[in-house]
């Protein structure tokens, strides 16, 4: 038996996905940076809301693969993943605010991402009835 399969007649969702899939490969950037250099960011792992980077790095990595999944999920049509796509941005939002302090312009930037890709998942198309 196969799932089935919401069509994409506005485009929001093939935007959603994309977005969704650009902000996991973020966050896979942010997870390998905090596992490998956390030199790089802007203050020490005793600064940051909770957790060490190395913490913090697996925790991107795996949201960010995460991402990328339901992001082509997205894109495919699939239905499960127009909920995980709105549940994986608001989670990364919030991580996002909770590492802010670590490296502010690029938190900013996707949480806004994130919040692009909640709108696109959750606005309905104006062709729809409901």
């Amino acid at each position: 038996m196969t799932a089935s399969r919401i069509p994409n007649t506005t485009g929001w969702l093939s935007f959603a996905g994309i977005v969704a899939i650009v902000v996991g490969v973020f966050n896979v950037i942010d997870g390998l940076v905090a596992l490998f250099r956390n030199d790089y960011y802007l203050v020490t792992s005793q600064d940051i809301l909770i957790f060490n980077f190395t913490a913090w790095g697996w925790i991107w990595l795996l949201l960010g693969l995460v991402q990328i999944v339901v992001g082509v999920g997205i894109i495919a049509g699939h239905p499960w993943a127009r909920m995980a796509g709105v549940a994986m941005a608001v989670l990364a939002a919030i991580g996002q605010l909770a590492f802010l302090r670590a490296f502010p312009v690029w938190s900013v930037l996707v949480i806004a991402m994130c919040v692009l890709v909640v709108y696109a998942l959750t606005a309905h198309p104006r062709t729809e009835n409901a």
